[in-house]
């Protein structure tokens, strides 16, 4: 069943008729997802899951734990209860605890399209099938998946808090496969016909198709283009330095920088969940609402984000970007907004005598977390660009760059677009012309 207001406003009746706790915290979150798989140009899954989990955090002093349930009856909420109590008294004293947080106001959100939540299997394999006939059309195989469905998530505390959220989902992915090539696509949205998968489905054929018999190339610093999704699963291993509990403790990047400047003066970062392409709820874990902050102007980190705790010990306001407690990171900023340039895709080619085109990264990983060097491969359309042309596709390569030093070295960027990759959350960026980006290793593939 689909979790709707009332049916939570119900189960946290139940939770604050059966807690003990001194204060107690509820969050009842229902999820229903519908999937279409599909490879060898043949759908071969259809699988739909729905489920409603209540979690229950109980407060006995200053100590707190949470355990959760997804069976609503008055014996299980009342043993949830109880649970949640026996934990936190068994956890040593937290002297930052703060009380659980009384109503808030919340600047509202329309994200639920009933359309896109109650979507078909019959309506998916249609639009799939579209897409395999696509990738028929020039011998290619495709293989991907395209779900929809939706998420809701209520949030209520023994001191009056009571917010609700719902929102629907879909996503598409395909990756068309040549004999020596491959050319991907992913589009996310609250609206499945945003996602325009019949233009996602010839993007990724269009790369299959212009990068067979992949060429090799040197070991280098070069030119490169990266497209948004490359971009972005880069960018997600900064998301936790703008943190304030992260800089406190002297994990983040960014210690010691806050009102200097770290990026290009071209970079401006913002988090902003009221975005008309971003999503998610107008609150945080705690419930507090979320605010638009500025988090880099002209290259300089100009702000951090504040959990409740984090702002008393800052004496700042919470910013509304904390998770659920009890947790070890703190706070993080979820909904990026980066400010794109004038400049199509076509003229950062055109503008470009010799270098690659990216068009996704994939097995990212830390090298080094404070000057922020990561290590990785691009994947499914790597190209070789020479006097403002694309000339050819090439064999991948290994990347070892710092993200920091690549958001100095941005010499173009297109416009921002809401973007989804394999390895971080979704974002709003743009397509970005950088310079000197290293490639340390060849591939043969």
């Amino acid at each position: 069943m689909n979790l709707s207001r009332q049916f939570a406003d119900e189960i946290f009746s139940k939770v604050l008729k059966y807690s003990t706790a001194e204060e107690t915290e509820a969050s009842v979150t229902g999820t229903s997802y519908s999937l279409t798989r599909f490879a060898n140009n043949t759908i071969h899954q259809n699988v739909a899951e729905e489920d409603i989990v209540l979690s229950i955090r109980a407060v006995s002093g200053q100590r707190t734990a949470r355990t959760s349930t997804n069976r609503f009856d008055d014996a299980s909420v009342r043993r949830a209860c109880e649970t949640a109590l026996a934990l936190a008294e068994l956890q040593a004293p937290d002297p930052d605890l703060l009380p659980v947080p009384g109503p808030q106001t919340y600047r509202p959100v329309d994200r639920y399209d009933g359309e896109t939540a109650e979507l078909d299997p019959r309506s998916r394999a249609e639009t799939v099938g579209r897409v395999i006939e696509r990738a028929e059309h020039d011998g290619l195989t495709a293989a991907g998946a395209f779900s929809s469905g939706s998420v809701a998530h209520g949030l209520y505390t023994s001191r009056g808090l009571s917010v609700f959220h719902e929102e629907s989902v879909s996503e598409f992915s395909v990756t068309m496969l040549g004999a020596s090539s491959s050319g991907w696509a992913k589009r996310t949205g609250q609206r499945w016909r945003m996602l325009d998968i019949e233009d996602a489905a010839n993007c990724a054929a269009r790369k299959a198709l212009e990068s067979r018999e992949p060429r090799e190339v040197p070991a280098g610093k070069y030119t490169v283009i990266l497209e948004p999704a490359a971009l972005l699963d880069m960018f997600g291993f900064l998301l936790l330095d703008f943190g304030a509990l992260a800089v406190d403790e002297q994990r983040s990047s960014l210690t010691g920088r806050l009102n200097q400047k770290v990026f290009g003066s071209n970079i401006h970062i913002a988090d902003d969940v009221y975005h008309p392409l971003q999503g998610g709820a107008p609150f945080d874990g705690e419930g507090i609402p979320r605010e638009r902050v500025e988090l880099v102007k002209d290259g300089i980190v100009k702000n951090l984000v504040y959990s409740r705790q984090s702002a008393r010990k800052h004496h700042v306001p919470a910013t509304g970007h904390g998770f659920p407690l009890p947790n070890e990171y703190g706070e993080a900023p979820v909904n990026i907004v980066m400010k794109g340039g004038p400049h199509s895709h076509e003229a950062m080619i055109r503008s470009t005598s010799r270098g690659l085109l990216v068009t996704r990264l994939w097995y990212i990983r830390e090298v080094d977390p404070y000057k922020k060097i990561l290590t990785g491969m691009t994947r499914d359309g790597t190209f070789w660009i020479e006097d403002g042309e694309i000339k050819y596709g090439v064999k991948n390569l290994r990347f070892n760059a710092s993200i920091i030093d690549l958001l100095n070295c941005v010499e173009m960027m297109s416009p921002s677009k809401r973007t989804a990759g394999e390895e971080s959350i979704e974002m709003v960026v743009p397509a970005v012309k950088v310079l000197d980006f290293n490639f340390s290793s060849l591939t043969k593939f």
